[in-house]
Parts: C-alpha cells; sequence; structure tokens
C-alpha cells in the first residue's frame, strides 16, 4: 500500500476491514476484472467472495445480522473495491442504499422481513427514481401508484437501474396523489415501494418487465436496464416507512450517502489510474531513459497524485460529517464533484503516459479511461452538485438584514 489516500484516525476494527478489502482485490479482482468488462460478464465469483467477507451488511446493524459499520468504514471499503473495478463497487451501492433507507425510515417490520437477508446478500437491493425523459428532474416523475383497497396499482416506466436483473428487491419511486390535495408541491406527492421479485430478465412478475441490459460504453458487467410496470401490484405494506408521500425526502437521504459511495468509487479509480501510470512511467524507456526521469512526466504524476490526495481527503470528511449525525449534503455535493472530475482528469494522465498503449484492450488503463465518465453523472451530474453546493453556500452565508 502507497503512501497515498491514508485515513487518519481509524480504529483497529476499521483498518482491519479495510486491509481485508484490499487483499480481496488484489487477489481476486484485479487479475479478472479486464477480462470479465470486456465479455460484459457478471462477476459471480466476486459477488460471492464478497458475501463471505460481509461487505452486503457492512451497515446494516448488528441485530439484523449485519456488521453495524459506518459510513466512512463502507466508503473506504468502496474506495478499495473501484480501485479494483468499478462495476463491482456498483453492485454493492445499489444495494446498500436501499439497505440504508430502510434502516433509517423502513417500519419495523420491514426492518425485520428483508435487512437480515439483505446482511447475508440473499436478498439483493436496486433502486429506481429515473426515468426516460426526466434526466435529473426527479419531481416530474409521472410513473404512478394508485390505491386500490388493501393494494396500491403501480404503472409506468423507468429508467437507469443498476442490478435492474440481478436484484430480487426494488425501491421503486412514484407519484401517489390520494390524500393530497390539488396544488401540492410535486415532491410531497411522491412515494416509495419495495417491490420484490425474481432475479431475470423478461416479465420477472405480472405486472413487471425488466427488457434486458443496456449497452454501454463503460461500467459493464453490472446489469443497467430498464423497468416497465404494467398494472403491477404491491401490497399497501410495502409503502416504505408505512405512509405515502415521504418518497421523495427518503430517496434523497439515500442519495446523500451513495453521493458519498460515489465520490469514494471516484478516488479508487483515481488511484488505480496514479498506480499503473507511475508503474509504466518507471519500465518505459525513451531517448534512453525511463520516461519517468523526463520533467515533464514528472509534472504529470506530482499533479495526479495531489489530486488523489486532495479527493480522498474530501471524501472521508464528508462520510465523517455524516456519522456525527450532522446535514452532509453540502459535503457530500462538494466531494462527489471532485472526486468525479479529478477522477477523469487522473485517468486521462495515466492514459497519456502510456502513449500508444493506453489505447490498447491489453492495459488495463484503457479500461479505465472508459469507465470514469460514469462518475460524472451517476447519482446527479456535476451541474446538479454544483447547484446542490451553489444553493446550500447561500443559505449558510446569507447576509443579515
Amino acid at each position: 500500500m502507497g503512501r497515498l489516500a491514508q485515513t487518519e484516525g481509524l480504529t483497529d476494527i476499521q483498518r482491519e476491514i479495510v486491509s481485508t478489502v484490499r487483499d480481496f482485490v488484489d487477489k481476486e479482482i484485479i487479475p479478472v476484472a479486464t477480462d470479465l468488462e470486456h465479455r460484459d460478464e457478471y462477476p459471480t465469483q466476486i459477488v460471492e467472495g464478497l458475501k463471505e467477507l460481509g461487505i452486503f451488511g457492512l451497515m446494516i446493524p448488528e441485530e439484523y445480522g449485519g456488521l453495524g459499520e459506518s459510513l466512512l468504514t463502507y466508503a473506504l471499503c468502496v474506495e478499495e473495491i473501484a480501485r479494483g473495478w468499478m462495476s463491482v463497487s456498483g453492485i454493492i451501492n445499489t444495494h446498500f442504499i436501499v439497505a440504508y433507507m430502510l434502516k433509517q425510515h423502513g417500519t419495523d417490520e420491514q426492518k425485520e422481513y428483508f435487512l437480515p437477508r439483505m446482511a447475508a446478500g440473499e436478498v439483493r437491493g436496486a433502486f429506481s427514481m429515473s426515468e426516460p425523459g426526466l434526466g435529473s428532474d426527479v419531481s416530474a416523475i409521472t410513473t404512478k401508484g394508485v390505491r386500490d383497497g388493501d393494494e396500491y396499482v403501480l404503472t409506468g416506466q423507468k429508467m437507469w437501474l443498476t442490478n435492474g436483473g440481478t436484484s430480487s428487491l426494488v425501491a421503486v419511486l412514484c407519484r401517489t396523489d390520494e390524500g393530497h390535495p390539488d396544488g401540492t408541491a410535486p415532491h410531497r406527492s411522491m412515494t416509495t415501494f419495495l417491490v420484490e421479485k425474481e432475479p431475470g430478465f423478461g416479465e420477472v412478475k405480472p405486472g413487471l418487465t425488466i427488457p434486458g441490459k443496456i449497452d454501454k460504453m463503460g461500467y459493464k458487467g453490472v446489469d443497467t436496464t430498464e423497468l416497465i410496470l404494467d398494472g403491477l401490484r404491491v401490497p399497501a405494506n410495502r409503502v416504505l416507512g408505512g405512509a405515502t408521500g415521504r418518497g421523495f425526502y427518503q430517496m434523497m437521504d439515500g442519495v446523500e450517502v451513495g453521493r458519498v459511495n460515489v465520490a469514494a468509487r471516484g478516488c479508487g479509480v483515481a488511484q488505480r489510474a496514479f498506480e499503473l501510470g507511475v508503474s509504466y512511467a518507471q519500465q518505459r524507456h525513451t531517448f534512453g531513459k525511463p520516461i519517468a526521469q523526463h520533467q515533464a512526466i514528472q509534472f504529470k504524476l506530482a499533479e495526479m497524485a495531489t489530486k488523489v490526495e486532495a479527493a480522498h481527503a474530501l471524501m472521508v470528511g464528508a462520510a465523517r460529517k455524516k456519522d456525527s449525525g450532522q446535514r452532509n449534503d453540502l459535503e457530500a455535493g462538494m466531494a462527489k464533484y471532485l472526486a468525479s472530475e479529478y477522477c477523469k482528469e487522473v485517468v486521462e494522465d495515466a492514459f497519456r503516459i502510456h502513449g500508444g498503449y493506453g489505447f490498447s484492450k491489453e492495459y488495463e488503463i484503457e479500461r479505465l479511461y472508459r469507465e470514469a465518465p460514469m462518475l460524472l453523472i451517476g447519482e446527479g451530474t456535476a451541474e446538479i452538485q454544483k447547484m446542490i453546493v451553489g444553493r446550500r453556500l447561500l443559505e449558510e452565508y446569507k447576509i443579515q438584514g
């Protein structure tokens, strides 16, 4: 383990967990990641190994069979996993967001029913806000949930579900207007439904279809899908928290911790790109010496390392703020924005250091070059982060009088 991206003040248990995950990444993920990614193959064995390590229950309370760890511990594990292969961290992140939403907002019955099986990795989670025509405008969703006796009938189309095929539990945000007078703010008429389904593609249960995997430039291996609801019946006791109208707040709470996760992913991918760049620069010779001895390359390495350090520090700060019980939307937005932007820049510099070989599929940097752009748009685009950060700054620094 190199000098960069160290985290001060960790407990012995935290250090042990992160070290165990790093060893797993070095032995079980890095050697096979590029091959699996080129084949767009789901990493079944890797996921089984992470189940055995208890990663799927990392933040689930001990009373439900999890490890009861902090957001910081989780983020540091995600950083290590993304360093190996970013797609694997995506498989865990959506699961983690649903488990977090259940822990924070679920009824006692919902927690007892889902969390122990989620901790064991038997039930795997996905969450669904976006729709084909929405982009970042979550408040404009049109997917509806209409009450019918002891059930709700869900109809609409969702987009960009990570784990859409492999998951068995999807938290779906829908519009529910019952009990709300006309003129209610759009975000107050939204509800999160806990939809159980069989893993797979096609019509996985009556009224619920997962058409198939979306073919992507990068972020392969993990399945990204649509979700089509056509009269899907969901019991009323599967409204998250037991009451309608709270879905927007619940989802935003989940996305807030998800943004720390995406920042951690950016940190992990940037670290790996730096490792590849600094290693290649010492092996490749031009003009009679390793290119690492050329000042132009040393400048690049200095800039890359500084960005790795800065992104890691901001990500750790955002995680610690949430763990302390404080609101962290400002810090999470900053961390996600900076880490994703710096990740793209560090990956591109490592790509440039590789010269023509960076363009070859034989070299790992080619995969990282296709993966980094996803971080610029996942969990809210860079522009959305800046909007959130800007609004919060104006709240914090409002002039008096």
